[in-house]
């Protein structure tokens, strides 16, 4: 019979169910913090990729402009001619043909000549965390 008796010590032994509660909830916190961080971490690496993507390709764009006296007609001609190795896939579509171009001015001296892409911005329709449109940049 001495096993059966239940002390006060054996009472305390555990937790009570609102101490896992508690605990429960600190880490649900905890980990949704920590998701947040993370996807604005990863939002941010790939706002760097587009910086440096589109920074390339307008400078690749001007050294052509510069080579030949005009535009290309087509983003694969920086390729083609070797301004490029290839085109950066667009970090928020994940794909090279969504890539925005804006077309040149006509060039008063050479009227006859036709316009080609001056400009090149993303496909993307989301928000940066800045609030401006990756399409603006």
């Amino acid at each position: 019979m001495e096993g059966s008796i239940v002390t006060s010590t054996d009472r305390d032994a555990g937790f009570t169910i609102i101490e896992l509660l508690v605990v429960v909830s600190i880490i649900a916190i905890l980990a949704g913090m920590a998701m947040a961080q993370y996807r604005n971490s990863v939002t941010r690496a790939q706002e760097a990729v587009l910086t440096t993507d589109l920074f390339r390709m307008r400078d690749a764009l001007d050294q052509y402009y510069a080579d030949k006296q005009k535009y290309p007609a087509a983003l694969d001609a920086l390729v083609g001619d070797g301004y490029l190795r290839q085109l950066p896939k667009d970090p928020f579509t994940g794909t090279a043909d969504s890539w925005q171009t804006i077309q040149s001015e006509p060039d008063p001296n050479n009227p006859s000549a036709e316009p080609g892409i001056a400009n090149v911005k993303s496909g993307s329709d989301r928000t940066a965390l800045d609030g401006t449109k990756y399409s603006d940049w």
